[in-house]
Formats: structure tokens, sequence, C-alpha cells
């Protein structure tokens, strides 16, 4: 324990923490969404089929997975600045990686690059959690929700440094495509060290000195798995996880394969096409701090019973949409951004206020393993199910992922509602 973390100040450290983790999710949002753009066609090209464009895409999803309990691992450890600065770190040697790969023509290096690559992905879901440590009870949602609507600024900015990442490719001598890779390396880097410097103190750290509680360095090394039981076994907690769970899947099987859906309208451009994503997006991002303070005011069981209308909701317009029918498109896809923010942030919340300051690092990190690998099955079920039954079948399929979180939401009533927030 440090003598700066012994003599803070926690209201200022947390507005502190919030201003950080903000700059740092937004600048982030422009390396991981450049690269997310053009990461498929990489691997398109890499590989010469159109097959190994979704296989780049899953990579990246199961990095930002599966990477997220080591991370929360550090974090347990030695704090958030030392978990959200080595998973950068690891997204530096990803899109390193990517470059090389892409040089070589392999494949499989170019796989691998992109499973580290979605450590940023990670970092940056992970970072919502981190901005919920030094929060008062009666404003984390709050708290959370400023973070997640950061991520706004990259999500818009990102695609369109597409361009200059390939004129800087170019300048490089790089391949096709590989300059928006050399564009996160260093953005990813800038937002490394910048955490080192500046988060400090750390709001982990400090929390736990405020309320009495010390890393465990004894824990068994199932640490994960411990503390996902024990988020499971209170009844926040078993909302929480699943509203997070099924929002992300039911947002991945849904929005996926909408652009392919467009794509079977003769006379739809990619502009469209981009234009219906970015509604989408707007509703994930723009309005999380009205989520959040809904979380707050309302209750997170209010605002989890709102996600699951809002997906319904979302499933049925958008499934019943023509591939020409761009306006009823947007307006479903909009109403899923916004069911999964609900779905998110206050699931979010209900997992961080479910179990103990020792066990959060490692639920948190055990419960966005499961959210990313609901959003990977998501979204590679998608594919087969539009071939087989349209996109009303994708629709409708991922609707039926609300039907869970209905039922543990009825049977949590009461419960959810006694226990007072930690």
């Amino acid at each position: 324990m440090t003598a700066e973390t012994r003599s803070a100040d926690p209201a200022l450290v947390q507005r502190r923490t919030l201003g950080v983790l903000s700059g740092a999710v937004a600048l982030s949002g422009l390396g991981i969404t450049v690269g997310i753009t053009v990461g498929g066609l990489l691997a398109r090209d890499v590989a010469g089929t159109e097959t190994a464009a979704g296989l780049g895409q899953t990579a990246g999803v199961l990095g930002a997975a599966v990477l997220a309990v080591p991370l929360a691992r550090v974090s347990d450890r030695a704090g958030r600045r030392a978990g959200l600065a080595a998973g950068y770190a690891v997204a530096v040697l990803g899109a390193l990686l990517t470059v090389v790969a892409a040089v070589a023509s392999s494949l499989p290096l170019l796989l691998v690059g992109l499973f580290a690559f979605g450590a940023a992905t990670a970092c940056g879901l992970q970072a919502r959690y981190a901005a919920a440590d030094l929060a008062v009870p009666e404003q984390r949602g709050r708290a959370l929700s400023l973070v997640v609507w950061a991520t706004t600024v990259g999500s818009v900015l990102g695609p369109n440094l597409a361009g200059p990442g390939e004129a800087l490719g170019d300048v490089l001598g790089l391949p096709p495509l590989t300059g928006a890779f050399a564009i996160s390396v260093a953005v990813f880097a800038v937002v490394a060290l910048g955490l080192l410097a500046l988060l400090r103190p750390d709001p982990l750290l400090l929390a736990r000195r405020l309320r009495g509680a010390g890393a465990d360095v004894g824990r068994p090394r199932r640490a994960t798995t411990h503390a996902v039981r024990a988020v499971w076994a209170d009844p926040r907690g078993r909302l929480g996880i699943t509203a997070v769970v099924v929002s992300h899947a039911v947002m991945v099987g849904v929005m996926v394969m909408a652009p392919v859906h467009m794509g079977h309208a003769g006379g739809t451009t990619l502009r469209v096409i981009g234009l219906v994503i970015s509604v989408h997006v707007a509703g994930m991002y723009l309005f999380s701090p009205l989520v959040g303070l809904l979380a707050d005011r309302a209750g997170r069981r209010t605002t989890v019973a709102a996600a699951a209308a809002l997906l319904l909701a979302a499933a049925a317009l958008a499934g019943t949409a023509a591939p020409d029918a761009a306006l009823q498109l947007g307006a479903g896809l909009l109403l899923l951004g916004l069911g999964w923010s609900c779905g998110l942030i206050a699931g979010s919340t209900l997992v961080t206020e479910s179990v103990t300051d020792e066990q959060r690092p490692a639920a948190q990190g055990g419960t966005d393993l499961l959210m990313g690998l609901g959003a990977a099955v998501a979204g590679v079920a998608g594919g087969p199910l539009l071939a087989l039954g349209g996109y009303g079948l994708v629709a409708t399929v991922s609707a039926a992922l609300v039907v869970p979180l209905l039922v543990v939401w009825a049977r949590t009533a009461g419960a959810v509602v006694a226990q007072r927030p930690r």
C-alpha cells in the first residue's frame, strides 16, 4: 500500500478515475474499431476465401472473452492500473503480429494476432468495472455508464480511420489494410502508458483499503470459478450475470447478420448499410448515461426488465423487415442497442454488488468470459440460421434467448429488491 493510496480522498480519486478511464476508453476505441473494420477483410485477403473473414472476426471475439479472465487476475493482485495496462500491451503485440502475418501471408499467425488484439476489447469492458470500484452504491450505475458512453467516440470515429490507415500502410510499404493495425499499435501504446501514469491512486486498491479488504494471495487457482459461483448464489448476481450474457448474445445474433440481410437487396448501398449500423451503435452507447441514471433511480431490476422488453421489440421489428427496408431495420437495431445498454449497465452493476471486494475482479472477469463466449456462439450460428430460414429465423432464435432472462427476473423478484447494495 503506497503513501499516495493511504492519504487519498475517495471522492476526488473517483472523479479523477472516471476522467482517466473515459479518456482511455475513448482513445482505445479508435484503435479497436478501425481494427475490427478491416480485420475480417484482411483475413479474407490472406486466406483467399470468404469463409476466413468470419474466422477473423470470431478470433477477435474469442480473444476478448478468454483474455478477460487472466487480465482480471492481474487486476485482482496488482490493481486495475496494472490489469488494464497489461491488457493494452497484449493488444499492441496482437496488432504487431497481425501486420507480420499479413506480410508473411500466414492465416494461423493472423488468427493468433487477432485473438491477442481482442485484449483491447476486454480492457474496454473491464474499465466499466473500474469506474464502479469507488462509486457510492446510489451512483454506481451512473459511474459505470459514463465509461460505457465514452466508447461512443471511438466507435463513431474509428471506422473513418480505415482510409488514412491504408495510406499509412502504403507509406510504410505494408500490404493493403495493415495500416489500420499500425494505427492501433500507436493508440494502444499511448493508452497503456497513460493508464500507468495517470490512474493513481489505483481505484481497486483504494476501495479495498477503505473497506478493510485486501487481495488474497492464498486464493485457489480456480478463483474465477469460485467467484462466478458466488455471483450465481446471490439473487442479484444471478439476475445480473444472466442480463449481461443474454443482452450481449441477442445483440450480436441480430446485429451481425443485418448487413448480410440488407445485402440481399440489389439496390442497397454500403453507405445505407453503414448508416443503419451507425444508428445501432448510437443506441448502444449514446444514451448510456441516461440508462445509468435509470438503474440508480428506478432500480437495477426495473432496468433489466426494460432491457428484456427492448430486445424482444427489436427482434420483432428487425426480423420482419425486408432487405430494402432500411428505416425499419434502423429502428429495430436502435432498439437493439438500447436493450443491450440497459442489460449491460444494470447487469454489470448487479454483478459488482453481489460479491465482496476480494471476489469482484474474478467475478467480473468470469462474467465477461461468459458474455464473450455467448456472443461468439451467437455470431457463429447466425450464418447457418440465415441460410436455413432467413433473417426472420435469426431474429426469432435470438429473441428466444430472452426467455431465460425473464425466468430469472421473475424468480428473483423479492430477493433483489430486499438486498442492499454493497
